[in-house]
């Protein structure tokens, strides 16, 4: 993976039109958008997942909020669902979900951030807030991208979950 705007280097650009940031930034918000709502939607099939594998709603959102990387919540369920133990639930969700780590060590210069912004930043770390951000041209609309992008998709997805889970138990 290279860096979001070309040659490794993470530096901002000495000086950016207005207008130009602006068209940038909107088209990063544009893309941050779809793929938010696009990801999400598939909360919906984590939701009805998750209670037909046993858990119940307080059970489903927890682990969407906490676990909040969709390939090792889907694992995990998935584990729990077929009789599995929640050691191999665990185990095969935390390996899924190394990838993140990786995500967090090219994104860390781009990112800079530290506290609970690190935090955040660590939590939101996805495939897609990563996407986001490696398509963009500048450092300043990188960040941009990444922020709009894994936030929108903790909401919208934990958003669906809950409309899964309750449809799901419903069903």
């Amino acid at each position: 993976m290279t860096a979001p705007h070309g040659e490794g280097s993470v530096e901002e650009p000495v000086e950016q039109p207005v207008e130009e940031l602006g068209s940038r930034r909107r088209a990063a918000a544009r893309q941050a958008a779809s793929v938010s709502l696009a990801t999400g939607v598939y909360g919906v099939s984590f939701g009805a997942l998750s209670v037909a594998a046993g858990l119940d709603l307080a059970q489903t959102v927890a682990l969407s909020l906490l676990m909040f990387t969709g390939g090792s919540q889907f694992a995990f369920i998935g584990v729990l669902g077929a009789g599995g133990s929640g050691v191999a639930a665990v185990a095969t969700a935390a390996l899924l979900g190394a990838r993140n780590a990786l995500y967090g060590a090219v994104l860390a210069p781009l990112l800079r951030a530290r506290g609970l912004r690190g935090l955040a930043a660590a939590h939101v770390t996805i495939d897609e807030s990563t996407a986001v951000a490696q398509a963009q041209p500048d450092a300043a609309t990188a960040r941009a991208g990444f922020w709009w992008t894994g936030l929108g998709v903790l909401a919208l997805w934990n958003v669906f979950t809950v409309v899964g889970a309750v449809v799901g138990d419903a069903l």
